[in-house]
This record gives structure tokens, C-alpha cells and sequence, in this order.
């Protein structure tokens, strides 16, 4: 069999400028080939590179969406063609090179379960680079020697990734060889054909701008099949608390738990947990862990709290802080220097990022315990939003299902989840001595209530349509892949905290190309702004801010 050395694709890409070194070091014969590799090891690595890349595609889309703070005083500072250049390498030099380096082994060894990971993988990559910068390459993109690869139309390539996932649907029936180390499902193929019909569901939601039709077809005939994660069927990875290796931890524990500091909490996203509905979200104490009890009062510490609300904020806008019990976060494009708050300012909670269950008691960082040491999980696709994407659909493509019965029961699954999830942790004490079963129900009960009150006296389908985008974005905690395409897609939850600078520029509606692809290839040019959209975004210039 033809070697082929599953790095190479690094000059493939233009990743890195072409060199003497990088030549020599294609020809070395020490290099791992396709014929050299354990596939198990392979697959391993595919796995961990996935959630990685899952991982810093929705961290930019965390911050767009308000979910935590974004900094800058516009979008223009805050990303530069530089800020996605490590996002670029991982996904096309390591991922989708290793994955099909694993597709040629697979097929030679009749490994077919091993293939189906891949591909699906594979798939959910594709989208995301997509719904993340638009065109790009793939029909050349794995080419050793091509060192230019043109980028391809976006919807081409999410054509192939719906191919991709009929494929891998295929392998997961049938009979196979080889036992994959599956790190998601545990080698549980139902499960893994699930999620393929649930990214199934994302693709044509995604698509029913271009084609209405079509995605109410597919949709309607996914509904029938009725094979979507449910619950028990969350994709989710798993981090560890290795204190040999700290970056097996999730990484929002790692970059603030220990020392405080790190990200700073959105304002606006924390009000509406606590403060907007009247009552706090059942789910606000395991999201967020604040490190003191009550709102500073020195200017040193928070600024704004000396500073009247800017004029461009509408009247009704939360600004500063949200409430009054020390959710200490930053109000969206604050670009101020960063004040001794390092020990102050709310943490990431026990969910998803495996830090401390908020029982009234704060602590600084660093003090008492470590909770649960960073062992949290990367959210990717619950069954909770399939509830709400399916609510989606039959609102606005006219598909099976009661929308206020579907938008009711992805809250339920979201908050149910999070709590199951957390009592599986270090932190499982401390939560049920805080709240008994009894009284996180009832809370539950209360919080579902309320919204399908509001659902009742929503007498349009845009005041619909935002109540159902709402509840997913706060049910998405953790995952800004998915926020930030609803946002596009719906425009929703609309009414977004601005700005703390009037003019902070245009809404990146596609991140600008990573430079270390556009200066690398010559058949790559650069956006001419944020405004340039993905292939499925037919809403008009200037629908979300």
C-alpha cells in the first residue's frame, strides 16, 4: 500500500511556509504512515482532537453570544485573522488529516466501526468550519501536493458531510472488525447512530433558508424515524483529573479555579439566570460559582458602578452587574484594563467546567477545596436540544410536534441534566444538603411554568420564536457552536446587551480567514469585512447586532 504520512497535509494547507526543513522532514522515513499506525491509537487521537476543536470554535461563539464576556471595544479588535490560526491547523493538519489516514486503514481492514466514528466526526468538523468561516477547502484541502488548495462553495462541502454521515450510518449496522476505544458512547452503536440522525436534524435546520422544502422533507421523514438523542444519549466528552497532565482538565477549570482570574462571567447572561425572570434559574448555582456574596462598592475594583449607563443602551438593559449578590462578570465589548478582581469575579460552576457547586457559601479560588478538579465535560449535543431544534421546526417549517410541549421539554431535559450531571461529581454532598430533590423539583416546576405562561400569551411567531431561542441559548451553557448558528439562523434571543462603545462595528456574521492561510496560499484572499455570511444565512444585512 502507498504510505501516506498523515502530516504532510500541514504543507497541503499552507499552514506553515514551505521550507528546506519541512521538506526533509517529509522525507523522513521515521515519519508515522498510514501503514505504521495502531488505528486504535489513531482513532484515539481523532477523538481528543475533536473535542479540542469543538472546543475553540465555540469559545469565540460563547463570547459573540453574550454567553461570557467578550472583550475589545469592537469586534474588529477582539478578532484578527491571527485569532484563528490555531483553529485552522488543528482542524485541517491534524483532524481531518488523521481522519483520513483512519478511513484508508478502516476500509483495508474492514474496520468499519472504527470508520464510522471517523466519518462522523468528520462530518460535525466540516459543519463547523463552514458555519464558521463559510467557503473552504476540502475537495483540495487533503492533497499532499497540492500546496494551494482553492476554497469550495460552503454548501458543497456541507453536501459532503451529509454524505458522510449516510456513510457512517451505514457503518454502525452490519457486521465489523476491530473494537474501537470509544471515548463518547463506549463502543454503544445506537447511540452513535443517533447522533448521526440529530446532526442530521442540525444540518437541515441550518439549511431552511436555501431550501424550505427540502429541510421540512428531511426533517419530517427524521421525525418518523424518531432515532434522535434522547436522554441518556448526550455527546459528550469527558475530562480528566490527571495531576500529571493538567490540560486532560476542562479548560475553563485550568485557566481559572486555581488562581482565579481568567474569563470574566457575561453580565447579561448572568441577569437573565438570576434576575430577568424575577426568580433565579434553577440551573444558575451549578453555571456559575461566585467568589463573594454581595456587589463590590469600590470603583477600583468594578468601575462602572461609578459610571451612569451609556445613552445607546436601551432603558431596560441590565449594565454593570446583575443584581446585588456578587455575580461579578463584564458587560459585552468592555475593553477596560483589569482591576485586582482576580479573586472576586464569579467562576465557571460545577457544570460544565467542573469547579464548585454554588451553595451560598462563596470562597476565593484557590481556598478550601478544589471541587471536582476540572473533571467536567464538553457539551457538544444534548437531548435537550434536539427538543428545541425540533420546536424550531414545527414552528417555522411546519413539521410533526407541539411547539409549546417541545419547547417545555427541552427546558425539563436541560435542567434535569445539568442536576443529574453534577450529582455524579465530588461536589454531590454539598449540592443535595444545599437543595433536596423535593426542592429543586419544585423549582423546576415553578421555572417551566412561568415560560410556558409566557409561551400562552405569545400571540406572534417571532414572540415565539424568541422565547424558544431564548431558552436554548440558556440551555446551551457551555456550547457556542450551537449559540451562535441559532443566533444567526433565528436572530434570537434578540434584544442583545450592546456594546459598551456605541460604534463597535459590524456583528461578525463568518470569522475572517486565519492568516496563516490566507499568507500562505495563493489561492486564498481575505474577507473584506465580518458581514460576509455563511451559504445558509439568507437573513438580510443587518439582522442581529
Amino acid at each position: 500500500m502507498m504510505k501516506r504520512k498523515i502530516y504532510t497535509l500541514l504543507m497541503a494547507l499552507g499552514v506553515f511556509l514551505v521550507s528546506s526543513c519541512e521538506l526533509d522532514y517529509l522525507d523522513n522515513p521515521n515519519a508515522v504512515t498510514e501503514s505504521s499506525t495502531d488505528p486504535n491509537f489513531l482513532l484515539n487521537t481523532i477523538q481528543l482532537q475533536f473535542a479540542g476543536m469543538f472546543n475553540g470554535v465555540g469559545d469565540t461563539g460563547k463570547r459573540l453570544t453574550r454567553m461570557i464576556n467578550q472583550g475589545g471595544n469592537t469586534y474588529q479588535t477582539a478578532y484578527q485573522p491571527t485569532s484563528f490560526s490555531g483553529l485552522w491547523s488543528t482542524g485541517y493538519a491534524g483532524l481531518l488529516a488523521d481522519i483520513k489516514a483512519m478511513k484508508a486503514i478502516a476500509a483495508e481492514k474492514n474496520f468499519k466501526r472504527h470508520a464510522g466514528i471517523a466519518k462522523t466526526l468528520e462530518a460535525f468538523t466540516l459543519m463547523m468550519l463552514v458555519d464558521s468561516f463559510g467557503d473552504v477547502p476540502y475537495s483540495e484541502a487533503l492533497d499532499p501536493n497540492n500546496f494551494n488548495p482553492k476554497a469550495d462553495d460552503g454548501a458543497s462541502v456541507y453536501a459532503a458531510a451529509l454524505e458522510l454521515l449516510k456513510s457512517a450510518k451505514t457503518d454502525f449496522s452490519g457486521t465489523a472488525t476491530g473494537t474501537p476505544n470509544d471515548y463518547y458512547y463506549g463502543g454503544n452503536y445506537t447511540k452513535w447512530t443517533k447522533l448521526v440522525n440529530t446532526l442530521m436534524l442540525k444540518y437541515h435546520l441550518n439549511r431552511k433558508m436555501v431550501d424550505k422544502a427540502g429541510s421540512t422533507s428531511a426533517i419530517s421523514a427524521l421525525i418518523t424515524e424518531n432515532a434522535f438523542i434522547g436522554t441518556g444519549d448526550d455527546f459528550t466528552f469527558k475530562y480528566g483529573v490527571s495531576g500529571n497532565d493538567p490540560d486532560s482538565r476542562h479548560p475553563d477549570y485550568a485557566a481559572q479555579a486555581q488562581a482565579g482570574g481568567g474569563d470574566y462571567q457575561s453580565t447579561y447572561y448572568m441577569w437573565h439566570l438570576t434576575e430577568a425572570k424575577g426568580f433565579d434559574d434553577p440551573r444558575a448555582k451549578y453555571y456559575f460559582y461566585r467568589q463573594v456574596g454581595a456587589n463590590s462598592t469600590s470603583t477600583s475594583e468594578i468601575t462602572c458602578i461609578g459610571a451612569f449607563k451609556p445613552a445607546h443602551y436601551p432603558e431596560d438593559m441590565v449594565f454593570c452587574l446583575p443584581g446585588t449578590r456578587g455575580y461579578w462578570g463584564r458587560d459585552h465589548l468592555n475593553n477596560e484594563g483589569i482591576p485586582p478582581d482576580g479573586l472576586k469575579r464569579t467562576l465557571f460552576g460545577v457544570y460544565p467546567a467542573g469547579y464548585r457547586f454554588d451553595n451560598n457559601t462563596p470562597a476565593a479560588a484557590g481556598s478550601a477545596d478544589m471541587a471536582t478538579n476540572g473533571a467536567g465535560i464538553e457539551v457538544i449535543m444534548l437531548a435537550s436540544y434536539v427538543d428545541f431544534m425540533l420546536a424550531e421546526s414545527a414552528l417555522t417549517l411546519g413539521t410533526a410536534g407541539d411547539v409549546k410541549a417541545l419547547l417545555t421539554s427541552g427546558i425539563t431535559k436541560s435542567i434535569n441534566f445539568v442536576r443529574s450531571w453534577s450529582l455524579t461529581t465530588n461536589q454531590a454532598a454539598k449540592i443535595t444538603a444545599f437543595e433536596s430533590n423535593a426542592t429543586f423539583d419544585a423549582a423546576r416546576t415553578k421555572y417551566v411554568g412561568y415560560v410556558a405562561s409566557e409561551f400562552d400569551a405569545a400571540t406572534t411567531e417571532t414572540k415565539k420564536m424568541y422565547l424558544i431561542g431564548r431558552e436554548y441559548w440558556l440551555a446551551l451553557y457551555g456550547n457556542g457552536t450551537e449559540a451562535y448558528n441559532l443566533y444567526r439562523r433565528t436572530g434570537q434571543p434578540s434584544g442583545m446587551q450592546p456594546g459598551l462603545n456605541p460604534s463597535v462595528g459590524p456583528f461578525p456574521m463568518s470569522y475572517l480567514y486565519p492568516a496563516n492561510y490566507v499568507n500562505t496560499n495563493s489561492s486564498a484572499s481575505q474577507k473584506p469585512d465580518f458581514k460576509v455570511k455563511v451559504f445558509w444565512d439568507k437573513n438580510p444585512d443587518g439582522f442581529i447586532n
